[in-house]
């Protein structure tokens, strides 16, 4: 079976990337969000198998979102994708429970890398 995903960036283009590359290798993309607010709405509404979160959105930065999850206890596992790539950001995300972290630009292999190692 397919694994389930949400797609969250504020980039409708990026998101478009990020959905036809994982649809191109067997993933099933259930949903897309363009902010915070969203993601976390649809992580709880659609429980997907795997979350990719872009970690700077209009209204709140990913690692906030992480924390979200992680205090509701959401089940989903979640790989970062951002262009933010400080030692520091990334330490964070991951301590967080992101499975992988992901910096722009990237290339689809290395997403479905991430994706399939999660």
């Amino acid at each position: 079976m397919a694994k389930s995903v949400l797609i969250v960036d504020d980039s409708l283009y990026m998101r478009t990337l990020i959905k036809d590359a994982l649809e191109g290798n067997g993933y099933s993309v259930v949903g897309q969000a363009a902010n915070g607010e969203e993601a976390i709405d649809l992580a709880f509404e659609l429980q997907p198998d795997l979350i990719t979160l872009d970690n700077i959105l209009p209204d709140m930065i990913g690692t906030d979102i992480l924390k979200v999850y992680q205090d509701e206890g959401l089940k989903s596992k979640v790989v970062m994708i951002s262009a933010v790539g400080q030692e520091s950001v990334v330490n964070e995300g991951l301590r967080l429970g992101a499975r992988a972290y992901i910096v722009k630009p990237f290339t689809n292999e290395q997403l479905v890398q991430a994706v399939t190692n999660a």
